[in-house]
């Protein structure tokens, strides 16, 4: 599967997830990606490459030892990482293809801020609002 920041400037593939889907929640996440939740996955570090624009790399330490992945351009969130660990966090919504899969759970859910839940009778459109 193949994946890329907004802009187009870094691409990466991976032979597939190998860990479920999972969205988290955490206040971390949230901040790093502007929106409700991050839907992340692990890969094997064998199984995932740079394609293209690591020059355009940048990290951030987000907590002791981990460290995140995003473009220096378009400030997509790409990926994550443990040094110690064997496999890295993929950032599924940066995926260009579907991973056939849906997510397993929701995590972090305790820090949930009351004015992003949606409520019944929030309507939803397939692109802009009706009039807009």
């Amino acid at each position: 599967m193949k994946g890329s920041c907004l802009c187009g400037g870094i691409q990466y593939e991976c032979d597939g997830l190998d860990t479920p889907i999972v969205n988290c929640h955490c206040r971390t996440c949230r901040k790093a990606h502007a929106a409700v939740c991050a839907p992340t996955a692990g890969v094997s570090r064998q199984r995932f490459r740079w394609l293209a624009g690591q020059e355009l790399l940048r990290s951030f330490e987000s907590s002791p030892g981990k460290l995140r992945h995003f473009c220096s351009v378009c400030g997509s969130h790409l990926m994550a990482e443990r040094a110690q660990q064997d496999r890295v966090i993929v950032r599924v919504a940066t995926l260009d293809e579907d991973p056939g899969v849906t997510p397993a759970m929701h995590i972090w859910c305790s820090h949930d801020v009351p004015w992003l839940e949606e409520g019944e009778g929030v309507p939803y459109y397939p692109e802009w609002q009706p009039g807009r």
